[in-house]
């Protein structure tokens, strides 16, 4: 058992489009070495109802908590990561807002130019992916037969969700590592190297798509550790 692993428990969290179960790989790494590892599975409908259900599993953790997010999980923890007993955040190819602003914000301050999500026009208030395009958009690295997977087991993403206005970032007080995905066609890496220099965050690039927490799970965990370690020397 890694040293830190008995006394920092990791809470993960996904993004939009997807659920939980995409932790599986990182999850297992951890496992093995002794974390105590929780997976949210956020309703997506709203963003306050995501920071709810983030909030609950943290209060479930005997201990500090280190929060990490992927993609539209990364306004989740955000807003969730002001919690008492989260020590440290993680943001995984991910969006990280400001106070008053919204995965939506900043989805439209992205270069015209660059590749971005394929979303179709909201449906019955929810946002769809192309399926057409999901697999060179979300993770060109995916098997394919993984990609058309996810494609027929698309969660609908809530209008309310990407439009949700964070109030009050936790990493303005918290630690925080981001993992830079830069083969990103989803997230522009430009646009997650201004974010994770704004949040001060501690940095690391792995060439991978936007779905590096599946497709390269071991440096995701190793980036995990690291805020593990990190947050038990400071007991």
């Amino acid at each position: 058992m890694n040293a830190s692993s008995a006394a920092v428990n990791v809470v993960l969290v996904h993004g939009a489009f997807v659920d939980g179960s995409g932790w599986r790989p990182v999850y297992d790494l951890l496992a093995q070495d002794g974390y105590h590892v929780a997976v949210v599975q956020n309703p997506t409908v709203s963003l306050q109802g995501d920071v709810a259900a983030t909030r609950l599993i943290i209060d479930a953790q005997d201990g500090p908590v280190v929060l990490v997010g992927h993609s539209y999980g990364g306004a989740v923890i955000t807003e969730a990561g002001t919690h008492p007993n989260v020590a440290a955040l993680i943001y995984i190819s991910a969006f990280a807002p400001d106070k008053d602003e919204s995965v939506k914000t900043l989805i439209s301050g992205f270069p015209a130019d660059t590749p971005q999500m394929p979303g179709l026009p909201p449906r019955d208030g929810f946002i769809f992916q192309d399926p057409a395009k999901f697999h060179a958009s979300f993770g060109a690295d995916l098997p394919a037969d993984l990609a058309a997977f996810m494609v027929d087991s698309e969660v609908p993403w809530g209008v309310d969700a990407a439009g949700g206005m964070v109030t009050a970032p936790a990493w303005r007080t918290k630690p925080s590592w981001y993992m830079i995905a830069t083969e990103d066609r989803e997230i522009p890496p430009a646009a997650q190297r201004t974010m994770s220099q704004r949040a001060g965050s501690t940095v690391v690039e792995v060439a991978a798509s936007h779905a590096v927490y599946i497709t390269n799970p071991a440096p995701v965990a190793d980036l995990i550790k690291q805020a593990a370690s990190a947050v038990a020397a400071q007991q």
